[in-house]
């Protein structure tokens, strides 16, 4: 999922893109950006805290 965002975001830094091709990148890019971001918060709630006594705690 992230080599395809970076994959967009070095099309859209291309020269040979029209506007057109622009919107449609932008939107794949914002598209697969909520997918990244939906993906870590999932990670980050499964992440679990050893505190120093050896307990888990929830992050």
């Amino acid at each position: 999922m992230f080599e395809n965002l970076e994959d967009v975001i070095a099309r859209l830094e291309g020269e040979d893109v029209s506007l057109e091709q622009s919107f449609e990148l932008y939107n794949q890019g914002m598209t697969l950006l909520k997918k990244c971001s939906r993906s870590i918060d999932e990670v980050e709630k499964k992440v679990l805290i050893l505190d120093e006594e050896g307990n888990t705690h929830e992050f």
